[in-house]
């Protein structure tokens, strides 16, 4: 099999035939899409989510914290804790180590989640480090969030740029080779985008607001958000390529590489359904937080509209940053 996820009738068939039991203090499953489950505490309930890190040389650390607690996020409710397990390939040293848990332990003081446990071992079973975190996050009862609560001709919102954890992690391992293609003052630009990983206030924001659907951009881009938001409501969206917000930096990576970077791996960027879309975005701005209007959810099929041209969005399939790094080396 290639690089990447596991491509949606795999990842289905899967998940359908290993469900194991199925419990009524369970509110919201597993599920294509679903960025999180949902347990039911009487009073609260609890938010837990789980993801690795694979993609990334540098700012692993960083990326683990944000990208599982952005699927709390995802829910409209805030991380509280965090578990992290790292497997270290044979010949890392403590420093690697250390350095990793650093570099977490600074990010969960910025979002005030604090480390509740993990595992950490030195094996052969890797090549490179691998982090995987689970987050919990808690919440009122029935507040939380599902990705599959999207509704016909809700607006969709897309938050900051597409494309900030993509054109990080480029620009931060292969900066070498990125030198001939942007600037000085584009490459420093780029590295900061990893300083913009978290959506964890415009979850909170939109789920005080209420919205009807919220999904964290991550592989597959904002097309795969889009596909696996629509698949998990049963509905499907109409959007547009020039309301896409992407960066000048992003497009000269993509274009130089023949990436398409709305496939393009997106923390960073919440993907958000809700009947009142100015108004949100209104809120957001009030906050400081970018905003944009892309498209609407609609009874058919996803479709992107370029120009004068329709096309209809696919199943995502693996993450155009594994295209990109082949192609880079």
């Amino acid at each position: 099999m290639k690089v990447g996820k596991l491509n949606w009738d795999d990842l289905k068939n899967i998940i359908d035939d290993s469900r194991g039991a199925i419990r009524n203090d369970v509110r919201i499953r597993s599920g294509i899409g679903e960025d999180c489950s949902v347990i039911d505490f009487g009073e609260y309930e609890c938010v837990v989510s789980t993801d690795p890190i694979t993609g990334a040389e540098k700012n692993s650390g960083k990326l683990a914290v944000n990208i599982n607690c952005n699927d709390i996020a995802s829910a409209g409710v805030e991380p509280l804790g965090i578990l992290v397990t790292i497997l270290a390939p044979e010949g890392s040293s403590l420093e690697d180590i250390k350095s990793v848990m650093k570099e977490i332990g600074e990010e969960t003081k910025k979002l005030n989640v604090e480390i509740l446990g993990g595992h950490t071992e030195i094996t052969r079973a890797v090549n490179k480090m691998v982090i995987s975190c689970t987050v919990i996050g808690k919440g009122l009862k029935n507040k939380s969030i599902a990705t599959s609560g999207a509704k016909e001709n809700d607006d969709i919102i897309v938050t900051k740029l597409l494309c900030l954890e993509g054109t990080g992690i480029v620009v931060n391992d292969h900066e070498d080779k990125i030198k001939g293609i942007l600037t000085h003052e584009e490459i420093a630009e780029a590295k900061t985008y990893l300083n913009s990983l978290s959506v964890v206030r415009e979850g909170a924001i939109a789920g005080k607001f209420g919205v009807n659907s919220m999904h964290d951009i991550t592989e597959g881009g904002v097309l795969g958000a889009l596909w696996e938001v629509a698949k998990a409501s049963n509905l499907g969206f109409r959007v547009y390529k020039e309301k896409m917000p992407i960066s000048h930096v992003t497009e000269k990576i993509c274009k130089k590489y023949s990436i398409d970077p709305l496939r393009l791996i997106s923390s960073g960027s919440m993907l958000i359904t809700t009947k009142n879309g100015d108004k949100l975005i209104g809120v957001l701005k009030e906050e400081g937080i970018e905003a944009s209007i892309i498209g609407k959810i609609v009874k058919q099929k996803g479709v992107l509209i370029e120009g004068n041209i329709e096309k209809e969005v696919l199943p995502p399939e693996r993450d155009e940053l594994f295209v990109l790094e082949e192609r880079i080396m």
